[in-house]
């Protein structure tokens, strides 16, 4: 129990002393117009109080996420709650800082574009194709996973859920962000916090014993934690997916000094989310192996909200497994649409405009509806992982070139690239060659991309580049 409770407060205090470093370094001027102001549209590019913001980015970057690979992470045992903590505060905060930043900066402009500013025009293509192609991804996970779920509740036909799941996410994806977005999913993302919070209560008040920290692998099937764990839990760690989201209220912030309340602020309350889920999942069925008999992420969360809270739990529930993954597929859809519009200088102001692109999406986003969710799923945990690394190689060197402290970025930037390497190298549907040709290969990829980094910084010092 002590270890759980010593968490959170890092995550607190996360938020409040390495945040504000990482504001400090990054350098906000409160003077600047921000993207909302310079193009307000009336669709994307609309104002929005920080508050809704922070909901709308908390909801945006969360939906299952924190939930069902916390559940999956608590079978390694509370050695998930390191990566929980520190990943989310020196990874994926600070990578969700930095990506929304960059974005209000750049007059809103998507992950793509900004990668394609301080990577190149090569990285930049390749992003444009690789982002598009992961949030489609997630928009079919978020289409298949709630309208299976509708299917066993209601006895409705599985296609007809996925049908008015994705007229949904069109009149979700062309209209205005503050018409749907910005009136319901501050409602939403209020709701995913209430639950974290009274599965948190129910846990303390009826006597459960969280367990202590231990280094063990309590894994059932013996999975290494290193590169699994790190893969597994993503959204509550850090997530590529969400540097494709940040931008959507890079657009909608009213001054540079919310960026920290929006972006890192979002970040840290999903890690105390995934905290809390993984916490909960590892003690509710007596452990790992109990855990693992108790059948898939959405079964767990079923069963321990209802048990927990009772019929509000299970009210709680429905709205997790159902309505937040929801909310997290139509924001991909928009998402997808804003890239392939940045892309292309495609305004989207005209209804029409918005409707060209995303039709063709959604055609693509329905035919994948029909593949096998599971392989769907693993590609998109690697898919997401490798852009989180990517952007912030992206955020290294915009901090290089304007002399700023970097290492905030490098050095998590550095850990990934040999997480994704070395998982791409072993898992099953990468290369699956042996751990011992993946774990040097891991790290001798991470030694050169930071060794190619610091030689480009020294270049630039000497060229004169470096502000």
């Amino acid at each position: 129990m002590l270890t759980f409770i010593i968490s959170v407060l890092l995550l607190i205090g996360g938020y409040f002393i390495y945040g504000k470093f990482v504001e400090k370094v990054f350098g906000i001027d409160e003077q600047n117009l921000t993207p909302a102001q310079k193009f307000t549209d009336g669709v994307d590019y609309v104002e929005i109080d920080w508050k809704r913001a922070f909901l709308i980015q908390f909801l945006n970057i969360a939906g299952l996420g924190p939930i069902f690979g916390a559940v999956a992470g608590a079978l390694w045992g509370p050695v998930a709650f390191l990566w929980i903590v520190f990943g989310c505060i020196f990874a994926g905060a600070t990578h969700d800082y930095l990506a929304g930043m960059l974005s209000l900066r750049h007059d809103g402009a998507t992950i793509a574009e900004i990668v394609g500013e301080y990577l190149g025009a090569n990285a930049k293509n390749i992003m444009r194709i690789f982002s598009v192609v992961l949030l489609i991804l997630v928009g079919v996970v978020f289409v298949n996973g709630p309208a299976g779920i509708l299917n066993s509740i209601t006895g409705i036909d599985r296609l007809i859920w996925v049908g008015i799941i994705i007229v949904y996410y069109l009149v979700a994806t062309v209209l205005p962000v503050d018409k749907v977005i910005g009136k319901i999913y501050p409602i939403f993302g209020a709701s995913l916090i209430i639950m974290g919070v009274g599965i948190c209560g129910a846990l303390f008040f009826k006597g459960y014993q969280i367990p202590e920290l231990s280094l063990a692998n309590f894994h059932p099937k013996g999975t290494a934690v290193y590169p699994f764990l790190f893969i597994t839990i993503a959204c509550g760690a850090i997530s590529g997916f969400h540097a494709t989201q940040s931008p959507m209220m890079a657009r909608c912030i009213k001054n540079e000094r919310e960026g920290r309340k929006v972006f890192f602020g979002s970040m840290i309350a999903e890690g105390i989310i995934a905290l809390i889920w993984a916490a909960a999942a590892m003690t509710f069925f007596g452990g790992t192996e109990g855990l693992a008999a108790a059948g898939g992420a959405a079964v767990v969360v079923n069963i321990i909200s209802n048990s927990l809270l009772g019929k509000v739990g299970g009210a709680l529930a429905l709205l997790g497994v159902v309505a937040c993954p929801i909310t997290s597929g139509d924001t991909a859809f928009r998402s997808a649409r804003l890239a392939i519009a940045d892309a292309t200088n495609f305004k989207q102001g005209p209804i029409r405009n918005r409707f060209i692109i995303s039709i063709p999406l959604f055609a693509v986003g329905i035919a994948l509806c029909f593949i096998n969710f599971s392989i769907i799923w693993r590609y998109f945990a690697w898919s997401n992982q490798t852009l989180a690394t990517i952007a912030l190689w992206a955020g290294a060197v915009y901090l290089s070139k304007n002399n700023k402290n970097h290492w905030i970025a490098t050095i998590p930037a550095t850990f990934m690239t040999a997480v994704i390497t070395t998982y791409i190298i072993i898992a099953g549907e990468g290369f699956n060659l042996s751990a011992s040709i993946g774990y040097p290969l891991g790290i001798v990829t991470a030694i050169l991309a930071f060794s190619l980094f610091i030689l480009k910084r020294r270049k630039a010092v000497v060229q004169g580049e470096v502000a």
